[in-house]
């Protein structure tokens, strides 16, 4: 039995391997319950992301949860790979977005702990073993999501970095200057920007030259007194002033800020025609990401000449996508024959910083080869066990994870 919501995830596990039963949960669309006062909405897990966020804000509250694919992902497939994206910054990864679950175990009872309380002491934390699961322990039906104040305001800006280090720096600032206001801070590498622009229609540079990295910050506010610009632009002014960036514009329009998040949001779709693509979602120690990338690189490179890596972080959970496109000119399946020895090589990299080699995809069946070098004997046990007390006949997303 595979369950699969969005059919959005990129590791595999949702996908079936064979002579399995799909099972989606796509029909399950309802909003059971909507407590503004209270700050939670009960959910059917066959919501799309957007829907929910739909309709947390006809309340005039935010579901914080923020996905490129928001308008096919569904709520299931973000509760079963504990899905991250840029809001994990402030409001952290969905587990830390949910209340309560309705879970159908594999025995066909079905666990009931809806409750949308804040503290509940009693017992095992029943949900947390579910949440991250990607369907292996159980099929979750429904959820109580946390929701949160709408800003008011918000304000963007695209920095231009004269290096990979001041990516840190500005980040701190960030944090010191304007603390939780902070709501967004992504890094990228000139690549990314390059090749947004070339591939994507409509997309344009924010400047006149080209950087070796940029940043996209964004700061809201819960009142509509222009503290959100303010703030940001106190930061980088403070940024400008001890040369932590080259340049930077904040923007003057909804149009503009939509037209700066869709630099960041179209990476994907702007990779596709550079060829053949390694992909690596790992994280380190926010402080470490630059010696990563660093080393990154070098590794790569020693393995395939003239690669080209495209990395994009999220940087202030320490996630970063790090992917690597084929070098111009050679053979795509040539270079994909190096998948192994390149995620490997990155992986070592990660491993050797105290990261991970899955920050928010989840392990699917691409990593699950992986997953038992990297735990350790005792993790691995305990997940063992967990999994015959609650699928004792191996019939829930059989070969994911484990």
């Amino acid at each position: 039995m595979v369950p699969q919501a969005g059919n959005t995830g990129l590791v595999g596990g949702q996908i079936p391997m064979g002579g399995e039963v799909l099972l989606s949960v796509g029909r399950l669309k309802r909003v059971r319950a909507l407590d503004a006062q209270g700050f939670t909405m009960t959910v059917e897990t066959g919501l799309t992301l957007a829907e929910a966020q739909a309709a947390a804000d006809a309340v005039n509250r935010l579901f914080p949860l923020s996905l490129p694919s928001e308008g096919t992902c569904q709520i299931g497939g973000n509760l079963g790979a504990n899905a991250g994206g840029v809001g994990a910054l402030v409001y952290g990864n969905a587990r830390q977005l949910v209340l309560g679950l309705e879970v159908v175990l594999a025995d066909g009872r079905v666990w009931s702990g809806l409750n949308a309380l804040k503290k509940d002491n009693t017992g095992y934390d029943l949900k947390d073993l579910f949440i991250g699961s990607e369907g292996t322990l159980g099929v979750i039906t429904a959820a109580v999501l946390k929701l949160f104040p709408k800003p008011a305001e918000k304000a963007t800006a695209f920095v231009a970095l004269p290096d990979l280090d001041s990516a840190l720096a500005l980040f701190n600032l960030g944090q010191e200057m304007a603390g939780a206001s902070l709501t967004a801070y992504e890094v990228m590498a000139r690549i990314v920007l390059e090749t947004v622009v070339r591939h994507v229609q409509g997309a344009r540079h924010p400047f006149p030259t080209p950087h070796p990295w940029y940043a996209l910050l964004e700061t809201s506010g819960l009142k509509a007194d222009g503290s959100a610009e303010r703030l940001l632009t106190e930061a980088l002014t403070e940024a400008s002033e001890r040369g932590i960036i080259a340049d930077a514009v904040i923007a003057s329009s909804l149009t503009q800020q939509r037209d700066f998040w869709r630099l960041r949001e179209s990476y994907s779709e702007a990779q596709k025609p550079l060829g053949g693509s390694v992909k690596n979602d790992v994280s380190v120690p926010v402080a470490a990401i630059p010696e990563f990338i660093r080393r990154a690189d070098a590794a790569v490179l020693r393995i395939c000449p003239g690669a080209r890596p495209i990395p994009i972080s999220h940087f202030g959970d320490g996630n970063v996508h790090y992917n690597i496109a084929q070098p111009e000119g050679m053979a795509r399946d040539k270079f994909m024959a190096l998948w192994d020895d390149i995620v490997h090589a990155v992986h070592d990299v990660v491993l050797s910083l105290n990261g991970s080699i899955s920050a928010e995809h989840g392990i699917g069946q691409m990593k699950v080869a992986e997953l038992a070098q990297v735990k350790g004997p005792v993790a691995m046990d305990l997940m063992r066990r967990i999994k015959a007390a609650f699928d004792p006949k191996g019939i829930l997303n059989p070969g994911k994870v484990l």
